[in-house]
């Protein structure tokens, strides 16, 4: 059933609002894909913080249009266009890409990040990156490094010299 021109206009606000306020965005096609399937990419995607977006491409040229980025060219996007949006530069990749891997009906167009167009090539790299609480992680783990080494050889002396005194002890008894 078509879209009433209310509707359309109410798609277009909701992407034009999100792009403005996304840090990362990818757009992908997942026409062919059963109702299971599109709503697990729906859960795994409302599970990471993403808002997912569904529209014909002429819509969503009409949003990027609206939100700033006219520059984008729209003609490699076939038919309907899947939006990710994200607060985060990596996870709305991380998503797609791995359920595109699991399944080829997914096709990514490409996606936006620091306000410019990105392939689908770009998507896939940045997919590979280790997601900003990983990062974060690593981050407090090399800075705990120097203290935890520092408190393993102050605990060492402090038993060479028990081990030095007890070995004393004995040696006068």
């Amino acid at each position: 059933m078509p879209k009433s021109k209310q509707q359309k206009q109410e798609t277009i606000q909701d992407l034009t609002s999100g792009l403005k306020t996304a840090k990362g965005v990818v757009f992908a096609n997942f026409q062919g894909l059963t109702v299971a399937k599109s709503e697990e990419l729906r859960k795994n995607a409302r599970a990471e913080g993403i808002t997912m977006l569904a529209a014909k491409k002429t819509l969503v040229k009409r949003a990027l249009d609206e939100a700033g980025f006219s520059g984008i060219d729209t003609a490699p996007f076939q038919g309907g266009v899947a939006t990710f949006i994200g607060s985060d530069e990596v996870t709305p990749a991380k998503i797609v890409s791995l359920f595109a891997k699991k399944n080829e009906l997914v096709t990514i167009f490409g996606g936006i990040m620091d306000g410019k167009f990105i392939d689908a090539s770009m998507v896939k790299s940045l997919a590979a990156l280790p997601s900003k609480q990983e990062l974060l992680t690593k981050l407090v783990g090399s800075m705990n490094a120097p203290i935890s080494g520092f408190a393993t050889v102050s605990a060492g002396v402090i038993r060479s010299l028990y081990n030095v005194l007890n070995a004393y002890k004995e040696k006068k008894a």
